[in-house]
């Protein structure tokens, strides 16, 4: 271990930590981290795994706005760290930072990260984009490993699961086209075709055990697209590049967007508001677009190109004729398309955001115009330099 001071700034080095510290001490002003309905207090240490991520470098600087000084950073070795780094440059005094670059995979960093936590807010997961084993190693066999080393300390006042809208079988719901918190889950993942569904569905429900078998406080936090920041990627719910044309599927749907900072408010917050335990919420803005818009302005606000519309009757039959066919042929057609995805993605849905707004007081810090505008702009940016 080593240590030196820059300025104010105290940095404590070992193998895999990095601490910052200010000093001298500031004071704890925030108005909202004063409140009385929060479950910990500014100098509780708070877990963000995923923290140098899309999402998870946003939830830092939310909880940092919130008031709370005493956060550990966990990110994979070879995770790009330059926006922590950028936060921790403009942080405010008396705030304590630990980057910790481990595996999740590994019990011992597990155990070592979580370490006087009363808060974890697990955002680390496994996209999907190898195979089904690496998106079940890790999202399910990750959040096992840090759930068993958190039975193991008695200060966990909350676990937060961040998974997604794909878990939602959207069918059977029971208010009609409204997609909420009370609709099901999909009760066979395995047949979307989707690893990341599959493994987001798996990780939830290994919450909900250890919740129910361990006592272990949990809420899960489902977004909707999120978007903004350097992702500029078109969400798949608005449609797919294929055979150099963009086939529009969307059509007239509603698409559930998130902005990146909007999603981050509504992590922190599930990490901190009392009263929620067990709960799940949805995370979707306000003023959402639909497809059709979406993709109009972002032709005209990024690049022009060629598109295809799909009534929705047609990429039914699509979707259930690619299925039957992949499942007659063994497989050598990838089931990209099938019924599943299509409920989930393209059939006619409203969404709410009235839990989250009710029971953690979340507004959405961006409107979707400002928020779109930005998206946008930065679309149009990375056209440029690629």
């Amino acid at each position: 271990m080593f240590g030196f001071i820059v300025g104010q700034q105290m940095i404590t080095r070992w193998d895999n930590v990095t601490k910052y510290e200010m000093t001298p001490p500031g004071v704890f002003t925030s108005e909202s981290a004063a409140r009385d309905s929060f479950i910990v207090t500014a100098d509780d240490r708070i877990l963000i795994t995923g923290a140098a991520g899309f999402i998870g470098s946003r939830v830092v600087e939310r909880l940092l706005e919130h008031g709370f000084r005493n956060l550990v950073c966990f990110a994979r070795p070879s995770s790009e760290v330059q926006e922590i780094e950028t936060i921790v440059k403009r942080r405010p005094a008396g705030t304590r930072i630990e980057m910790f670059k481990g595996n999740l995979l590994s019990r011992e960093d597990c155990e070592a990260a979580i370490k006087d936590v009363a808060v974890i807010l697990h955002l680390a997961a496994g996209t999907g984009e190898k195979s089904f084993p690496d998106a079940y190693m890790n999202s399910v066999v990750a959040t096992r490993n840090l759930l068993d080393a958190s039975l193991r300390r008695t200060r966990l006042r909350r676990f937060v699961l961040v998974s997604s809208f794909t878990v939602y079988a959207n069918r059977w719901k029971p208010r009609g086209r409204l997609l909420d918190e009370s609709c099901p889950l999909e009760e066979h993942p395995e047949l979307r075709g989707d690893a990341y569904c599959f493994a987001k569905v798996k990780q939830e429900e290994l919450v909900a055990e250890y919740g129910k078998n361990h006592g272990i406080p949990y809420v899960v936090i489902r977004p909707g697209s999120v978007y903004g920041g350097s992702k500029s990627q078109i969400t798949g719910r608005v449609g797919l590049g294929t055979f150099g044309l963009f086939l529009h599927l969307g059509g007239s749907n509603t698409i559930p967007f998130t902005y990146v900072d909007n999603c981050a408010e509504a992590i922190a917050l599930a990490g901190i508001v009392e009263g929620v335990e067990g709960e799940a919420f949805n995370v979707v803005d306000d003023d959402l677009p639909s497809s059709r818009q979406f993709l109009r302005e972002y032709k005209k606000n990024v690049r022009p190109f060629k598109s295809v519309y799909v009534p929705h009757a047609l990429s039914h039959v699509l979707c259930y004729l690619w299925e039957k066919y992949s499942n007659w042929s063994g497989g050598q057609l990838p089931p990209v398309f099938n019924c599943g995805r299509w409920h989930a993605e393209w059939k006619k849905t409203r969404y709410s955001n009235e839990k989250l707004k009710a029971k953690l007081s979340w507004t959405p810090k961006v409107p979707t115009p400002e928020a779109l505008r930005r998206y946008f702009q930065n679309s149009k940016q990375s056209e440029r330099n690629a």
